[in-house]
């Protein structure tokens, strides 16, 4: 059910902080339109972190109505409390979403059976599908390979999208190999080509794809079939975006290049700025090396 190229979506807002609506709207249709596999909406890149319960629940029920059913939404529905987090599972279950993406709690700093029994808590609350999501740069702790194996045995925990080096990725493979009912997801743009190709992932869930959804669902569907070379050649000319879309904590990068796209205002929540002046003679040139401006 979830496999491909699925972006991991910006929410856009207005000058003043306030979610943008039309554009939410405007870039779901794109989107779909391009070819996206499947919508994460609120995750980490759609500042999960700066919305607040109500605002979160209801971008994530704007998304389910807008694409009506054309492509899965996953909505993101993790926290660093447990309670939070099965809180904002319910919501999406009765939303209509197809399943939740959960980041492994943030600052906590639990230890694995913590992190084993948090996710255990959450998925035989809500009979929805849950994608663990292990991101150690940005939350402090590492879901490591053998609780990842122990909680894949949980039914409705089907997949884990992992922001990690190629390195985990391979250590992940002889528990789940391509055509597993558990699934492997890159959570990292510029590695999801190369995964692809050895046969280390199912998909991508991206931050790219937010700028470039129709090269970013090619690129995939080329690597997923073995087409090296096509999926190569596509991710060559994204390669510069990778790594502009990094030089700065997501999603800023990210949002100051789609505003410059014409696909979004300049909204962004605080402690988040505006991307630097210093970085945007770069990201144009990757938007141009990418086709995008």
């Amino acid at each position: 059910m979830f496999s491909g190229s699925m972006v991991a979506l910006v929410t856009p807002m207005h000058t003043d902080g306030a979610v943008d609506w039309d554009s939410l709207e405007q870039l779901i249709e794109w989107h779909i339109q391009s070819g996206t596999d499947a919508i994460v909406s609120v995750g980490t890149t759609g500042e999960s972190a700066t919305l607040n319960f109500d605002e979160h629940k209801a971008v994530i029920r704007f998304t389910v109505e807008m694409v009506k059913k054309r492509v899965p939404v996953i909505a993101g529905a993790g926290g660093n409390a447990t309670r939070e987090a099965i809180e904002l599972t319910f919501s999406a279950y009765h939303g209509g979403c197809d399943a939740t993406l959960q980041v492994t709690p943030y600052y906590n700093k639990p230890p694995q059976r913590g992190l084993y029994a948090h996710f255990e808590q959450v998925a035989h609350a809500v009979p929805l599908p849950v994608i663990l999501y292990n991101v150690p740069g940005r939350t402090g702790c590492d879901l490591l390979p053998e609780t990842t194996g122990a909680l894949a045995k949980i039914k409705n925990i089907v997949g884990i999208k992992e922001a990690t080096p190629l390195t985990r990725l391979r250590e992940l493979l002889p528990l789940f190999p391509r055509g597993s009912d558990f699934k492997i997801f890159s959570g990292e743009d510029g590695i999801c080509c190369e995964a692809a190709n050895e046969g280390l992932i199912d998909g991508v869930i991206s931050v790219t794809a937010n700028l470039a959804p129709a090269q970013m669902a090619a690129m995939m569907r080329h690597a997923l079939k073995g087409e090296a070379q096509a999926a190569n050649a596509i991710n060559d000319s994204l390669a510069a975006l990778h790594t502009q879309l990094f030089v700065e904590a997501n999603p800023i990068p990210a949002k100051w290049a789609m505003q410059r796209m014409g696909k979004i205002q300049g909204g962004i929540r605080l402690p988040l700025l505006p991307f630097a002046e210093t970085h945007q003679a770069p990201m144009e040139a990757a938007l141009r090396q990418a086709g995008l401006i």
